[in-house]
């Protein structure tokens, strides 16, 4: 829990050209990390961006 008492445990995680990661945000749902790192990849850019939950290893 954060300071709010609300439960993220949905990370949105990006990936610059160097191979360096990010977190963007913690999300409630995996459906709401979703949309944003979808929305985030749809411009083209050339970060990749996926989602995860906490304490959870990369794939």
């Amino acid at each position: 829990m954060n300071e709010s008492g609300a439960v993220l445990p949905w990370l949105v995680i990006r990936q610059d050209d160097n191979g360096n990661h990010y977190r963007v945000g913690r999300y409630a749902t995996r459906d709401e990390a979703q949309k944003i790192a979808d929305s985030l990849d749809a411009p083209g850019h050339k970060q990749l961006y996926w989602v995860e939950r906490v304490g959870q290893p990369a794939t």
